[in-house]
């Protein structure tokens, strides 16, 4: 998905959070942000939000040394998760349909998302937006592509919804199918690599492996010739939340979009509304 104009704004407030939590020398942050600005002015040179981002993120950590500036976000967040994992599994427990309402568990760990819930009481925001449907949900596409596949790939987002992912893990299992879960490769944001994945206990249902890119999404160009394979060869691919989205671009194969939408520019790409949860069998171009 392209960089757009409107991002500009959004990700020049994220890095600035981002320099805030690193470090409380107000003249480091403005050198931060000094640079930021021209990166901003060389946007034309990134093809997606998530690429762009990468590279203003490195600027914290190179002008605060600090190599994983979300450190304690992420710990937060994961051990919230961690509180709400007997509500997950009681929620999927002796569902009507197990898939569907799996895939609707993983979706719902999207906001987990520091940045949009920080203020929030996590476990009232989650309960309710179990309950919220999918307002679209290729469910019978998945299915039948299911019922031959023996790996799925499912490509994690941020950190605390890693544990809600391992529901959705449970259920992709059946029938013996060979389950791989993918993270960045480096610390970025709050997104999960492979120690808090660990740390979830997600390696107790897929195999966990890098992709090799740390951007906040699957820039395939960056990922290592390992991932692309495996990329290119799962039966089916899962992709979390708007990163992934946001970054991946001409693969050369289906991809199922699993996410809620929490941008308008996401949305209208998307034809949905913010705010709306979908699962989309989509051709990625």
């Amino acid at each position: 998905m392209e960089l757009f104009l409107d991002c500009m704004p959004c990700m020049h407030r994220q890095v600035l959070e981002a320099a805030r939590t690193a470090t409380t020398d107000e003249a480091c942050q403005a050198r931060i942000m000094d640079r930021v600005a021209l990166t901003l002015a060389r946007r034309e040179e990134f093809a997606s939000a998530p690429a762009m981002a990468q590279a203003m993120h490195a600027i914290v950590r190179t002008e605060t040394g600090v190599p994983d500036p979300y450190e304690a976000v992420k710990r937060r967040d994961l051990e919230a998760a961690l509180s709400l994992e007997s509500l997950l599994w009681e929620f999927a427990d002796g569902a009507d349909d197990p898939l569907r309402t799996a895939l609707k568990v993983a979706a719902t760990g999207n906001v987990m998302d520091s940045a949009i819930y920080s203020n929030l009481d996590i476990a009232a925001c989650i309960t309710e937006e179990l309950e919220r449907p999918f307002a679209r949900c290729d469910l019978a596409e998945l299915t039948a592509d299911l019922a031959t596949a023996r790996r799925v790939l499912v490509l994690g987002d941020n950190t605390g919804e890693t544990v809600f992912d391992k529901v959705l893990l449970a259920a992709l299992a059946a029938g013996g199918r060979e389950l791989v879960y993918a993270v960045r490769e480096r610390p970025i944001i709050n997104d999960a690599t492979l120690a808090e994945a660990r740390e979830a206990g997600v390696d107790a249902y897929a195999t966990l492996v890098s992709s090799g890119s740390a951007a906040p999404g699957t820039i395939l160009e960056d990922c290592t010739p390992e991932f692309r394979e495996l990329f290119r060869d799962a039966d089916v691919v899962i992709s979390k939340g708007q990163g992934n989205f946001e970054s991946l671009s001409a693969p050369g194969r289906p991809v199922y979009l699993l996410l809620k939408a929490k941008c308008a520019l996401v949305a209208r790409r998307l034809g949905t509304d913010v705010g709306d949860y979908v699962l989309i069998r989509r051709d990625l171009d």
